[in-house]
């Protein structure tokens, strides 16, 4: 099987194509034969050297990144209930470690992963897990979203941003968010108030916020803090500026919290139905083959991606 490994930090280009040999379940895990792959900020950030799972990847370099992924079980262990070979699933598999989903193959534990619905592509299948839930359990757990609030969301047109506008709308939240004009229309289509993060005017313009869901993080996040009302809270998600901009919110005695997501198949299991209902859209920006998985990774590390990228394997 093809599989994509790093065997150093750095640029894209230390991302390359191997043969590996496929490998037989254990008797709790399940064996899924990738139909597609996406990517995630967390992917080239590791690629980087940079975060928490680079500090954990460090020592167990030859690595293969991604988390989220489509497919069809091909096999399963003696132990394994409720699954048959030949189910279409998706998933967040093994995060933070060992990842793993840029493969052919995966073996994963069933706990992970969730039934796709008719009428869900394997395209957006993939795009899902991890987007979806972060900003569900952001949302959610960490922000306590309640109807009739007001609600900015910073990158609103990115992988994680989309979906959290359209979910803070279905609680009954009224939703702003921050993106480049080339998204205004996009924004807009999803009944999102666009706001143009480039000018002064349009950030002044905002009401206090109860909650800012903070895709962006560092000065961006903290200079967020000041739209938030008394009481509000602002969830961050990098974890890589969370604690500078909780201590900047402590300063201002407003709340601003970090997390790190989790694999959740019975939320997913809801995300899913969501989009089968037509509740939830997904927006894929590119669709690369595995071959092209260094031209992927330069497009996701460059930024200002509308949606999400998908890795199409054969």
């Amino acid at each position: 099987m093809k599989q994509v490994r790093m065997h150093e930090f750095g640029a894209p280009e230390v991302l390359s194509l191997v043969e590996q040999e496929s490998l037989a379940p254990h008797p709790n895990q399940v064996v899924i034969k990738v139909a597609c792959a996406a990517l995630n900020p967390v992917d080239y950030k590791t690629r980087n050297g940079v975060g928490f799972v680079a500090e954990k990847v460090r020592t167990r370099l030859p690595w293969t990144p991604g988390y989220d992924l489509s497919g069809t079980i091909i096999a399963k262990g003696s132990h394994v209930l409720g699954w048959e070979v030949g189910q279409r699933v998706c998933g967040m598999v093994n995060f933070p470690l060992p990842a793993g989903a840029y493969s052919e193959e995966v073996i994963v534990s069933p706990d992970v992963i969730a039934a796709i619905p008719e009428g869900v592509s394997d395209q957006i299948a993939a795009a899902l897990p991890l987007a979806g839930l972060t900003a569900w359990q952001g949302l959610k757990e960490v922000g306590h979203i309640c109807s009739g609030q007001n609600v900015l969301v910073l990158a609103a047109a990115g992988g994680v941003g989309h979906i959290a506008t359209q979910l803070a709308m279905n609680c009954g939240a009224q939703v702003w968010g921050t993106a480049s004009p080339e998204n205004q229309a996009f924004l807009e289509n999803l009944g999102v108030r666009w706001v143009d993060y480039h000018r002064v005017d349009s950030m002044n313009n905002l009401p206090e916020m109860d909650l800012v869901f903070d895709a962006v993080g560092g000065s961006t996040g903290e200079m967020a803090l000041t739209h938030l009302r008394e009481g509000g809270v602002l969830v961050t998600l990098p974890t890589i500026s969370a604690e500078s901009i909780a201590r900047a919110a402590q300063q201002q005695a407003k709340t601003a919290l970090g997390f790190t997501v989790y694999p959740d198949p019975k939320q997913l299991q809801y995300l899913l139905q969501h989009v089968a209902d037509k509740q939830l859209k997904i927006e894929i920006s590119e669709v690369f083959q595995l071959e092209n998985i260094v031209d992927a990774h330069h497009l996701l590390q460059n930024g200002h991606v509308r949606g999400k990228i998908i890795i199409q394997f054969e």
